[in-house]
């Protein structure tokens, strides 16, 4: 099985990061084939919605994001990660997102099958500081936009709240067991 994991967080070390680390501690690589892009890290542009992808269904701009669209069509399961700024996505979370455009365009204005043989699944794993939901809630919007642009018609969603400093997700009851459970369920 080909899993691709996105970690949108720009700090390092942080919960998302430690939530990640666990995470990829389920999978057995021997087995599966994993593919990490740490978002903060790549070189991607915004999109600059020039309706080049509208024709071809592929972005016209080249950057590190061709790797990302090959590891996107090869997946059978997408774990994305990011932490929650001002109720949504962080911003390298949503470049990403937006440059998905391109299958999109593919999907519904070309109108090609982008799905995955096998059927595809995701994990949606996300931290917040503040003491309720909200947040949370408004990121899921954008990740499931971006789950079902992708062709992936299930995925699980894995929120924390009341996680603001860097380590607080260790303090949390549940937070790495609750993500453990739920790459397992991702693995069936």
């Amino acid at each position: 099985m080909k899993i691709t994991v996105f970690n949108g967080s720009p700090r390092s070390g942080g919960n998302i990061e430690l939530l990640l680390n666990e995470a990829i501690k389920v999978i057995d690589t021997k087995i599966h084939d994993v593919e990490i892009f740490n978002l903060n890290n790549m070189h991607i542009k915004p999109c600059q919605d020039c309706g080049g992808c509208n024709i071809t269904g592929i972005c016209v701009i080249e950057d590190e994001m061709v790797a990302i669209y090959n590891s996107i069509r090869r997946a059978d399961r997408i774990i994305i990660a990011t932490p929650v700024f001002f109720s949504g996505v962080s911003a390298q979370t949503k470049i990403m997102i937006d440059r998905c455009q391109a299958f999109w365009c593919e999907k519904y204005i070309l109108k090609r099958d982008i799905r995955n043989l096998y059927g595809r699944k995701g994990l949606f794993i996300t931290v917040g500081g503040r003491k309720n939901d909200t947040g949370i809630k408004c990121s899921e919007e954008t990740i499931k936009a971006f789950f079902r642009s992708i062709s992936v018609p299930y995925h699980e969603t894995l929120g924390f709240v009341s996680i603001e400093k860097k380590g607080d997700i260790l303090e949390h009851p549940t937070a790495i067991k609750d993500t453990i459970n739920a790459v397992e369920r991702l693995l069936q």
